[in-house]
């Protein structure tokens, strides 16, 4: 029997492809949250309503503030996401100036990481961690996955309730999961919902500027991971050489390096938007990409994009006798270099996540005109009157223009005082790099 050649696809061939499932987390809507519980639970990931704090002390009124016109600023997004073996309950809050004047400028949308001290699981991972160290000399290693991991498991939920909530937060492995169930008792069921309380928020807003803060109605932020379509490898004439440092041949013919996001550098099309548009295509609900120390999907040749995926230093024409060799135009790499460091442990900050498109029409078409309205002074209502007698723009106009914004948090996930000392619990502005419309 001849062997198979991976170069010689045929149509039953292409069909055959399957998809190929990647690193990043997808947030989508999933409906109006009405429960006054989940309102108020931190661990429960949303697109638009109010805060739920974790921190003991509630925030500034001020964080929620935009640096250009200084309104109170709508929440946009909440989203529970712990760092993988860590004792702090932890969620990312990010919101966006829609006044039209603001669009563009500097502090229009910022986010916030909240963290704090959970001592009832902070308990149970030393507990596991100890008998996981006493077991070592005995046992085989074994390849275990961790349910908090976001490389490692593609389906975990760092959104929404997640693993934590549903029961899987303290297993560090299958086996001493098991153990652990072996040894269950009225302790250990009360430690555990004690560790599930301690997700609700430990401030009220009742009493609180925050409950008259403008907001879009609340909906819930659920998780998928995302799937791509694997590329079938393009047949080449004879003596005609690709030279691609993206070329895996281990990839038995499924060409997935399109994944890897290489941008050529052309000035013919706007390569980098047409490929956003491609890559969000498959999915095109989404309102955030999740993906910690991942590649964000840049949205259009700009400054951010320059800094972010500088281009490399032209190679060397390749000669050749027999065959002619075609080298690809230069293709970027992404290079986060250029990202402050944390201020406060000077740790790098790494890529976390990223605001959608989608999520500007899901806020829209959710968030009612009106309500708008009622959240206005009566010094602000007496202005949006003059102005639109006037003709002119108003407060009431609004709208967020922006095609995506890249979210950088600390490498560390520091929780740290001014002065450096350990904190229970810690409020800290992270990094926002913003494209704007194409």
């Amino acid at each position: 029997m001849p062997p198979v050649d991976d170069d010689d696809w045929s149509d039953s061939d292409e069909e055959a492809v399957s998809e190929v499932e990647t690193s990043v987390l997808l947030g989508t809507p999933d409906g109006a949250i009405t429960a006054a519980a989940d309102l108020a639970d931190a661990a429960v990931s949303r697109i638009g309503g109010h805060p739920a704090f974790l921190p003991s002390n509630e925030p500034s009124f001020s964080s929620s503030q935009c640096k250009t016109c200084s309104r109170p600023m709508e929440l946009l997004v909440q989203m529970w996401c712990p760092f993988e073996n860590s004792p702090m309950d932890r969620a990312l809050y990010v919101w966006g100036c829609a006044v039209p004047e603001c669009q563009t400028k500097p502090g229009c949308v910022r986010a916030w990481r909240g963290l704090r001290y959970n001592d009832a699981y902070a308990a149970k991972l030393e507990k596991k961690l100890t008998k996981q160290k006493a077991k070592a000399p005995t046992e085989k290693p074994k390849t275990t996955t961790n349910p908090f991991s976001l490389s490692g498991v593609p389906n975990t939920t760092p959104f929404g309730l997640g693993a934590q909530v549903f029961g899987d937060s303290t297993a560090l492995s299958p086996s001493i999961q098991n153990e652990d169930d072996q040894e269950t008792s009225d302790t250990d069921s009360d430690a555990t919902s004690e560790e599930l309380l301690t997700a609700l928020a430990a401030t009220t807003l009742e009493e609180s500027a925050w409950r008259s803060a403008p907001s879009y109605p609340p909906l819930y932020l659920s998780t998928c991971s995302e799937y791509l379509p694997a590329q079938p490898k393009p047949k080449l004439p004879p003596g005609v050489q690709i030279v691609d440092s993206l070329d895996d041949p281990g990839k038995g013919g499924k060409d997935v390096s399109w994944i890897a996001e290489a941008y050529e550098n052309s000035l013919d099309v706007d390569q980098v938007f047409e490929r956003f548009t491609k890559r969000v295509g498959f999915e095109g609900d989404q309102c955030v990409r999740y993906e910690l120390e991942g590649t964000p999907l840049p949205y259009a040749s700009d400054s951010i994009l320059e800094s972010l995926f500088p281009l490399p230093p032209a190679p060397p024409l390749p000669v050749t006798k027999a065959a002619f060799t075609v080298v690809p135009p230069a293709r970027r790499s992404y290079d986060p270099s250029s990202i402050p460091s944390c201020p406060v442990c000077k740790s790098k900050r790494v890529f976390e996540c990223q605001l959608m498109p989608n999520l500007i029409n899901v806020l829209r078409t959710s968030g009612d005109a009106e309500d708008t309205r009622k959240k206005l002074t009566d010094e602000e209502r007496r202005k949006l009157v003059e102005q639109e007698l006037k003709g002119g723009s108003s407060v009431g106009s609004r709208g967020m223009e922006w095609g995506t914004c890249l979210i950088f948090s600390c490498s560390k996930d520091c929780s740290l005082t001014d002065d450096g000392k350990d904190a229970r619990d810690s409020w800290r502005e992270e990094t926002v790099l913003i494209q704007w419309g194409v």
